[in-house]
């Protein structure tokens, strides 16, 4: 992805978070510039990887294949280990109409998916073999704001305003907007985007980004090489 497109993705939903009534922690307004400035003091953030995320998942189309993520708060391994501390974490997540996230899985997280506001958010659900493997002919049972649905294989859970779903290790899914851009909300037990996530198809979590531009603000991928406490190289824009 081109950082110009990244730049105005990030522009968009920050103006459509802003009129939902949510408001993005400090953190998110910082320049790279300042972001590197306060790095010593800001390590938690960088740590749990705290932030704006932007993915094509390296396929290189966006609309057809993307996803909008902002990381709010997000706790360590070791306390979800240990049982106790910050063993949660929390996301906004933005899906534009017929945008999939594509099939995956997680190997330790569950996480209700919320639709905090906008269009219809679409969800197809698939079960697990015996392996955890994706088994596009096993049913889904899950919980939907407490109560437990019964999903066929390949179905489609649709949740409107105000309406979730839980979903735990093992359970497959995709989703997507209907009708519009829906402003979703993650509340999940501890994330590791680096890790966790299982995909059906042999695909990337992260963009790959073309430098044609100076960031607006940087990604949670960018923190290695922004902000790397052995290196004061800054990647360069091809200007």
């Amino acid at each position: 992805m081109e950082r110009t497109r990244i730049n105005r993705i990030m522009q968009d939903a920050a103006a459509l978070i802003d009129a939902a009534g949510f408001a993005l922690p400090p953190f998110a307004h910082w320049s790279p510039d300042e972001f590197r400035a306060r790095a010593r003091d800001a390590q938690a953030i960088i740590d749990a990887r705290l932030g704006w995320d932007i993915t094509d998942y390296g396929q290189g189309d966006f609309d057809r294949l993307g996803l909008f993520l902002f990381t709010l708060r997000n706790g360590s391994a070791q306390d979800l280990i240990a049982g106790r501390g910050r063993v949660y974490a929390e996301k906004l997540l933005i899906s534009q109409d017929g945008q999939v996230s594509p099939m995956h899985t997680h190997i330790a997280k569950t996480e209700d998916i919320i639709n905090r506001r906008g269009a219809t958010l679409a969800i197809r659900l698939c079960g697990s073999d015996a392996q955890g493997g994706l088994d596009r002919d096993a049913p889904v049972r899950v919980q939907t704001d407490g109560l437990w649905r019964d999903i066929a294989p390949g179905g489609v859970l649709r949740l409107g305003p105000g309406e979730s779903v839980t979903l735990r290790p093992g359970d497959w899914h995709e989703f997507w907007a209907e009708g519009g851009a829906c402003l979703i909300g993650e509340v999940s037990t501890v994330n590791d985007d680096l890790t966790d996530n299982v995909f059906a198809d042999p695909i990337g979590r992260f963009a790959d980004v073309d430098e044609d531009a100076q960031p607006l603000h940087l990604l949670v991928s960018d923190y290695a090489a922004w902000l790397s406490r052995e290196s004061n190289a800054t990647p360069q824009a091809r200007l």
